[in-house]
């Protein structure tokens, strides 16, 4: 599985940006698909992960109400759509595709090369 994402750039605080994450093949359907981020110096953490139909998405705690995650399984993509923009949201920005619903970067299997998302004061 090949991913790649895109749609990130520079951003007043308050602004929004829309990531997406295509993927290459039939099997994306199959995969639990997630967003995770890492700013400068900081470990990679968790943004979003959604389920193999869309139904069910989780956030991380401090992004709730201001991200979200979505699938078009016709369209092997998946988004997050970022609203509410603060400074501290600025990071490179990650897809990833697993097989289980874990929030861990160990439980994903496949990674895009990350977009950056900056946001300016």
């Amino acid at each position: 599985v090949q991913l790649q994402a895109s749609g990130g750039g520079l951003v007043q605080a308050g602004g929004s940006l829309r990531l997406s994450c295509a993927t290459s093949g039939r099997t994306f359907r199959s995969y639990v698909m997630g967003w995770f981020r890492q700013a400068p110096g900081k470990e990679r953490e968790f943004v979003a992960r959604i389920s193999l139909s869309g139904s069910s998405a989780v956030y991380a705690d401090s992004l709730k109400g201001r991200f979200t995650i979505s699938r078009n399984n016709a369209e092997n993509t998946v988004y997050l759509q970022m609203n509410s923009l603060k400074p501290e949201d600025t990071a490179v920005y990650y897809c990833a595709a697993g097989r289980n619903m874990a929030i861990t970067t160990t439980a994903y299997d496949y990674w895009g090369q990350g977009t950056q998302v900056t946001v300016s004061s």
